[in-house]
């Protein structure tokens, strides 16, 4: 323990108590674990446990994941690339456990934001737990790691999930919009100790401090959008009271809320509970750290708030009132085309028709970075297919020829490389690798040109 700060090993000693010591010594021993949550939508926990060599138990709260006893080299599955499952830290998985629990209660069209949301694992857990009428925005204020997390839930192929990049204030614009909040908010990071030695060097009582007081702005500035009734799921991936329970009871005190109580079988047996929610450690949880806790707020909205629209709502790319809806078996029934002009020229896209005008409205209000399926590029009167439309579950697959690929083919495709595939037609085909789509190549005979975004190359 002795590379921990004194200050630190007293803090965990006031939360957890006689526990405090098997916390302390699993923190120190830096065997992280591994685990992976398949997508429903593309592929069962069962059929995804039988390709793992290391495949391990179940994730107790979550029945789609599982641990594994090795880890192996993700980056070099094509699945993973396919959007067939997520790589995620197990005490994580709870928080969208709890988030599909609350999802079950509703029995109305939700609006769930998740705030703060890259890379995208708790995003693509809720994204899996809602229902078509349903409508996900998933949010992150840092421009980089927004980009990530879109790629991220495009993979994932929700069409009913959008992104956002705008800072929380920006929320207060839209009173009373959504049913569900997920504030996975920025923290001290204790519970990360482990996997990241980085983040002992840079704890403190001040940082501590300082990140409490800036999750309370967060959720201060984005408390207005939340209707009465609705719920907040607040996280933390720290084990100290100051970010976790004083900041839960300060935001009932102060923005008006009450607290529902975790309890169950699963406190007494994987984690710890707090006085207004539930604390998952090394030593406790087979797991990282991870503090929830769930609110349901009690007053109504203070009133619109009148700001600024976001920057970019008239970005190319948003699809004006004028336009006309155009035919494409591309996708679906239930799905809505358009064409849209955008920074990289003509565009095709698809929208879910019975959420359409719910994402304009939001795109009137935020910055939204990714909505809808990017369907096709416009060249000419050509349409070429984009990868957002293979990893779509939108995704019509009897629209192209199928070509499935070998382990090598799938890297080789991944990497952007160019491929041969003789035997099969010329023009436009979706290749797949254990018969989920990975993207489109043009076949030319005797070359197949690869359409495999360069921005997402494979570059190992």
């Amino acid at each position: 323990m002795a590379h921990f700060p004194q200050e630190f090993i007293d803090s965990t000693r006031t939360v957890f108590g006689s526990r405090a010591d098997v916390v302390l010594d699993a923190l120190s021993a830096g065997d992280s674990v591994t685990a992976v949550r398949a997508n429903p939508a593309k592929v069962s926990a069962s059929s995804l446990r039988a390709r793992f060599a290391a495949a391990g138990e179940s994730v107790p709260w979550c029945g789609d994941a599982f641990y594994l006893d090795e880890r192996p080299v993700f980056s070099l599955d094509p699945m993973l690339h396919a959007g067939a499952y997520y790589v995620q830290d197990p005490s994580a998985m709870f928080v969208g456990a709890l988030a599909k629990r609350v999802i079950s209660g509703f029995e109305v069209p939700l609006k769930v934001l998740d705030l703060c949301a890259a890379p995208g694992g708790k995003s693509t857990a809720i994204a899996a737990s809602l229902r078509p009428s349903d409508l996900l925005v998933s949010n992150e204020v840092i421009g980089s790691r927004a980009s990530i997390l879109a790629k991220n839930m495009v993979k994932w192929g929700s069409s009913n999930a959008i992104v956002t990049n705008n800072d929380p204030e920006e929320f207060a614009r839209i009173a009373e919009t959504f049913d569900i909040i997920l504030a996975d908010v920025p923290c001290s990071g204790e519970g990360m100790f482990r996997k990241d030695v980085g983040a002992i060097a840079e704890w403190s009582p001040e940082n501590v401090r300082l990140c409490a007081a800036r999750q309370r702005r967060i959720v201060a500035d984005v408390w207005n959008s939340l209707r009465e009734g609705g719920y907040l799921i607040y996280s933390t991936c720290t084990f100290n009271s100051s970010e976790n329970d004083d900041n839960v009871e300060w935001i009932c005190r102060e923005l008006g809320a009450d607290v529902e109580l975790l309890t169950g079988a699963l406190a007494s047996s994987v984690a710890m509970e707090t006085n207004h929610g539930l604390q998952f450690a090394p030593g406790i949880t087979r797991g990282e750290g991870q503090y929830v806790a769930l609110l349901r707020k009690t007053v109504p909205a203070k009133g619109c708030h009148q700001g600024k629209p976001a920057a970019g709502k008239d970005r190319p790319g948003k699809v004006s009132k004028s336009a006309k809806s155009i035919k494409c078996d591309w996708v679906p029934p239930g799905m809505t085309c358009y064409e849209v002009e955008t920074s990289a020229g003509r565009m095709l896209k698809a929208y879910p028709s019975n959420l359409e005008s719910e994402i304009r409205s939001l795109e009137s209000s935020l910055k939204v970075i990714r909505s809808g399926v990017a369907v096709a590029s416009v060249k000419g009167r050509d349409l070429v297919p984009q990868a957002d439309l293979a990893l779509s579950q939108a995704f019509n697959r009897d629209a192209f020829v199928q070509v499935e690929l070998s382990h090598e083919q799938a890297l080789q495709f991944l990497r952007c490389e160019a491929l041969r595939i003789p035997d099969a037609p010329k023009g436009f085909l979706t290749v797949t690798y254990e018969h989920l789509p990975l993207g489109f190549v043009k076949n030319l005979g005797n070359r197949a040109n690869n359409l495999f975004p360069q921005a997402w190359r494979l570059r190992m």
